[in-house]
């Protein structure tokens, strides 16, 4: 028979949707306190959160009468209008403090500014104890022990305390980034985790400085700031130079009208802004906030409230990717400060060990083997009349038997007022050096000149378009519906790719010009690809990348190699065209190009300075 299944049962299974681990309690208990208004927030936790947590606010509190209503389900402040479609604050659904009270021993104490004393309210397991008076300065103190005693089962699917603190400190320091004018404290079984006060600097500074106390000083160091509009959305926040990258995307933090998300779009969309500029198993830093209007976003998807869904996705996305790319344009030649302290870290370790590698795996590359006629002749079908030696350094880079007598030193510019300075040297036929105002840089040549001849070969692109060939005899795909419409959906996108489609009948679509660029290509599994690229990210990467990865093959097989002499004219030539490139400070695939060491760092080396 259908029956109604009783209260205490639904709260459970509610709160199985909401509390997954400690860590979700600490979530939900602390975007309460930052809607109430609280200044200051602190949190406790014991064995990681499941014997004790208690989250403690100066906020709005509330009165004797507002606490027996706030653990009854669906019972909210934060919908003054009904307007799910108007969300204003962090927490919304009046889920999150019945779910915690349904599985744990919950306290409940808080005061209003004009109540003369505070109240306090204990649930067990979903019963309510009598409303008692209590003693409290002002704001909420909410203490939930046992978490998960009336359902053990969950117990079971925690993992270590350790994993669980780090969950924990997680969501803690995710909602400090985006609050930089509270106070945060975490203490886990006595032991201060994080400690960050409320700044009451302009919002750029005082996110700066809660990111700096968070992530560390070298990411407010290498930290480019973004801020973008497009119609009514805002893009604000910073992203890290490539050089300054990691293994995973651990450190990709976004955030959507204040509140931390992980969106698939959004994760997308940093890809494509770093493609080419990072290596494949390298992930970007960014720290990013959307503001975008209540009635554009839906947060409801989930109520873990983490998923979100944009009505113009596309419009994000292209904000997003703008943004970035023209941030990173802006830094040019920069490299980050980490390539210096890393050099200087294996120059150290070499010492002891006898390594001479600066940098790690990470930024291993090993090129690919087609001859660089090859290479030409892939460009030559893709863009009439380019020649991938002539268009950056004197003709005496490219006719070393031509070339006159060196011209003295004494006769050449001052080059070290210059960034990169004036070139020293050349190492080993391989790296140059140069002499800045106030230290010096180390560059990899080739990998110097592939970034700047890749740039240029972009903007030969972007002139001419992408040649396409057609196919003698054109070429029938069929695929499911829904990857079908999907492909015709980005046709004009497609065709900026040098990819012609059309549709062929339901299911079908009929491919007529592939990218010159490619060559020969399996027309059927690109296209099934490309329908998963764009289903998953709403964007064509697949192509674009593949062709990006051409251009970057050529490009590095086309510029000045390794083992090649240069002369004084020709390194200061390649310094300043490096100057005046974006993203010179990393090669194609994402390693420096440079190293810059200061004065006082060579002193060190030398134990001339502490």
């Amino acid at each position: 028979m259908i029956r109604i299944l009783p209260p205490n049962l639904i709260n459970r299974i509610a709160a199985g949707e909401v509390i997954e681990r400690p860590a979700s309690v600490i979530k939900e208990l602390v975007e309460n306190a930052i809607d109430a208004g609280g200044t200051r927030i602190d949190i406790t936790l014991e064995q990681a959160g499941k014997n004790r947590i208690v989250v403690q606010d100066n906020g709005k509190g509330m009165s004797k009468d507002e606490l027996s209503l706030a653990v009854q389900r669906h019972a909210t402040s934060k919908l003054p209008g009904d307007d799910l479609l108007n969300i204003q604050f962090l927490g919304f659904r009046g889920e999150a403090l019945p779910s915690i009270a349904s599985i744990s021993r919950m306290e409940i104490t808080s005061r209003t500014d004009a109540s003369d004393n505070a109240w306090s309210l204990r649930v067990e397991g979903g019963d309510l104890f009598e409303i008692e008076p209590a003693v409290l300065a002002k704001g909420t103190r909410i203490e939930v022990c046992d978490v998960f005693y009336a359902t053990p089962a969950r117990l079971k699917f925690l993992k270590s305390d350790r994993t669980e603190v780090q969950q924990a400190l997680d969501i803690v320091t995710r909602l400090s980034m985006a609050h930089p004018d509270i106070s945060f404290t975490l203490v886990s079984d006595g032991r201060r985790l994080l400690q960050v006060d409320a700044s009451q600097a302009e919002l750029v500074d005082s996110r700066l400085a809660r990111l700096s106390a968070v992530m560390g000083k070298d990411f407010a160091d290498n930290a480019l700031a973004l801020d973008q509009q497009r119609e009514s959305i805002r893009l604000t926040g910073f992203a890290a130079l490539p050089t300054f990258n990691r293994g995973t995307s651990t450190e990709q933090y976004l955030f959507v009208n204040q509140r931390p998300v992980r969106d698939k779009l959004l994760l997308g969309a940093i890809r494509g802004a770093y493609q080419d500029v990072l290596a494949h198993d390298r992930h970007a830093v960014v720290v990013l906030f959307l503001d975008v209007p209540p009635e554009e976003v839906d947060v409801n998807v989930h109520p873990a409230k983490a998923e979100v869904r944009f009505r113009d996705s596309n419009l994000i996305r292209g904000l997003m990717v703008g943004a970035i790319k023209h941030a990173l344009s802006d830094a040019g030649f920069r490299a980050s400060t980490s390539v210096a302290g890393e050099a200087l870290q294996r120059f150290a370790s070499a010492n002891t060990s006898g390594s001479s590698s600066f940098f790690n795996g990470s930024y291993a590359y090993q090129a690919s083997s087609p001859t660089m006629a090859g290479a030409q002749h892939l460009f030559e079908r893709a863009s009439s009349g380019y020649e991938a030696d002539t268009m950056l350094l004197p003709e005496s880079m490219l006719a070393p038997q031509a070339r006159g007598a060196e011209p003295s030193p004494f006769n050449q510019p001052d080059y070290t007022v210059y960034p990169l300075g004036a070139a020293r040297a050349q190492l080993h036929q391989t790296y140059i050096v140069a002499e800045t105002a106030d230290g010096m840089v180390l560059v990899d040549q080739h990998a110097a000149h592939e970034r700047l001849v890749y740039e240029q070969m972009k903007a030969g692109l972007r002139e001419r378009g992408i040649a396409r060939q057609k196919l003698l005899i054109p070429e029938v795909v069929a695929l499911d519906e829904a990857l079908t419409e999907c492909l015709l959906a980005h046709q004009q996108e497609l065709l900026e790719f040098g990819l012609v489609i059309e549709s062929f009948g339901v299911g079908t679509i009929i491919v007529r010009e592939t990218p010159a660029m490619l060559g020969e290509v399996d027309v059927a599994a690109m296209m099934v690809e490309l329908a998963d690229n764009i289903r998953e990210f709403g964007h064509a990467l697949a192509l674009k990348e593949r062709i990006e990865e051409l251009c970057g093959t050529m490009a590095c097989h086309g510029s000045v190699r390794a083992g090649r002499s240069l002369s004084v004219v020709e390194m200061n030539a390649l310094l300043r065209q490096m100057e005046q490139t974006p993203f010179s400070g990393q090669c194609n695939h994402g390693r420096p190009t440079y190293i810059e060491l200061k004065r006082k760092d060579i002193e060190k080396l030398f134990g001339r300075r502490g």
